[in-house]
């Protein structure tokens, strides 16, 4: 149950929220993975998840039954009412398939488990080809992995910032971040990404842009320090800041837009 911080054979625990003025959070366990929960916010602060790509287990999404923990009080949790009759996906933090690994029953209560609420933030629904880049960057991390153990360790949640707009009780986030770390021949690795949803989401109404996307595409993803990331949403990740991947000169060299996996670094020689 919940995230191993040793899975990958190296120390890569979950970043932390902590220092003075630090929200309080809880922390929930579910199969292979864990979310600490913000209920002031009530989203994720972090979420962290162990994903086995060698043991990965083929599982349809089922109803999408999305449903409140009941360990904690529903008014800590963006429910079904956030979501309702708007444009908002529910968008996953920890991603559907990446729990989804070991026996098959195990794998099954995981699927399930993604579906909580505490799991979800909302997302606009009209994202383009930037989306499955999103999406398929653990994919490619894994892949690149694959000469090791084919495992990863994947942090991910919105960037909870102070102006994020308000909506129906609970503020949108208009950027999402996640670390992904692997095993490097023994030595920690990491690289970061962060995503901005803001040119999809009318900010004076909280509500998804219809026909106001620039052509470039909304939903635009970065890769950065993870140190940014740090600064952004003020979490103690030291031993992930240490393994960043980056080298210095792509670091001074400020935030990285990428619309391909090629474009990617994964370690210092992908830089001329």
């Amino acid at each position: 149950m919940g995230f191993d911080a040793t899975f990958l054979g190296v120390a890569a625990p979950m970043p932390r929220v902590a220092g003075p003025g630090a929200p309080e959070c809880v922390e929930l366990d579910y199969v292979h993975f864990a979310v600490v929960l913000d209920p002031a916010r009530r989203l994720a602060r972090v979420t962290g998840v162990n994903v086995d790509g060698a043991a990965l287990v083929d599982l349809d999404r089922g109803g999408d039954e999305w449903r409140l923990d009941d360990r904690v009080p529903a008014d800590w949790q963006a429910g079904p009412v956030v979501y309702a009759d708007n444009d908002f996906d529910r968008g996953h933090l920890v991603r559907r398939r990446d729990p989804v690994w070991g026996e098959r029953a195990v794998a099954a209560r995981a699927n399930a488990d993604t579906f909580h609420y505490t799991n979800a933030a909302p997302q606009a629904s009209g994202f383009n080809q930037s989306k499955e880049l999103w999406l398929g960057l653990e994919d490619h991390v894994l892949a690149y992995a694959e000469a090791t153990a084919q495992r990863l360790s994947v942090f991910t949640a919105p960037v909870l910032a102070a102006g994020d707009p308000e909506y129906r009780g609970i503020r949108v986030p208009l950027r999402f971040w996640k670390v992904v770390a692997w095993n490097a021949r023994g030595a920690l690795a990491a690289t970061a990404f962060i995503v901005d949803q803001a040119p999809l989401v009318d900010t004076s109404e909280a509500r998804p842009v219809v026909g106001g996307a620039p052509p470039l595409g909304p939903f635009r993803t970065f890769q950065v320090p993870v140190a940014d990331v740090a600064e952004l949403t003020g979490l103690e990740m030291p031993e992930l800041i240490a393994a960043d991947v980056l080298p210095p000169t792509a670091i001074a060299a400020g935030w990285r837009r990428i619309e391909s996996f090629d474009e990617v670094l994964l370690h210092a020689s992908s830089v001329e």
